[in-house]
């Protein structure tokens, strides 16, 4: 029997909180492992699980009820917590948008103490290159995280393959193609990158993405 999909945190470095999408519901063909934080509501608070985190906002499944405009605060592992209000409601899940923006990165970097269920996932379109034996597609990377990629599949590629992939200022990563669906493919590195290497390539891409 195959492993299930596993759905986790996604995060990403745009400015723009995440937008409200249809809603899956829950089975037992996807495990999910979100990270939890404490969601703020005057002076009660509640459990939420992280489905997104932007610079400007994030997604959350909610467990107590919220209206658009309302005046909240989310706390993560770091203790800080961060202000914004609702905007917009779901039948699980909600949106929030901060008053000020914050760095993802800094977050990614602190983000250490503890154990992580899984590794977080960063959204990027990043151009990588793929080798499969004497074959090398370019192609665009859809999210990256320590331990492998998600790409915008435009090539052959076939679950259980061996392939090296090349991210620009990264040394070559060899992994398997674990899963191809549709559009999408998804490689596992044989060796997990540092949290350290990737928060400073990350770094680099949003440097390089402001000079543009």
């Amino acid at each position: 029997m195959g492993k299930r999909p596993v759905e986790t945190t996604l995060y990403s470095l745009s400015n723009q909180p995440p937008a409200q999408q249809p809603e899956r519901r829950d089975d037992e063909r996807h495990m999910t492992l979100f990270r939890v934080g404490t969601l703020i509501v005057g002076d009660r608070r509640d459990l939420c699980l992280i489905k997104n985190i932007s610079a400007g906002g994030l997604m959350l499944r909610r467990y107590c009820q919220l209206h658009v405009g309302q005046r909240i605060a989310v706390e993560l592992k770091t203790g800080q917590p961060i202000a914004g209000s609702v905007s917009w409601v779901g039948e699980s899940q909600a949106g929030m948008a901060f008053d000020q923006p914050i760095d993802v990165l800094s977050i990614l970097a602190t983000d250490e103490e503890g154990p992580r269920p899984r590794m977080p996932r960063i959204e990027t379109q990043a151009a990588v290159y793929v080798r499969a034996g004497a074959q090398t597609w370019r192609l665009q990377c859809c999210d990256v995280s320590q331990g492998g990629v998600k790409l915008v599949a435009a090539a052959p590629l076939t679950a259980g393959s061996d392939v090296v992939v090349t991210l620009s200022g990264l040394p070559p990563q060899p992994g398997v193609v674990r899963w191809s669906a549709g559009e999408h493919a998804g490689i596992s590195f044989n060796r997990p990158l540092s949290l350290t290497d990737l928060v400073g390539w990350l770094q680099g891409q949003r440097d390089s993405s402001r000079a543009a």
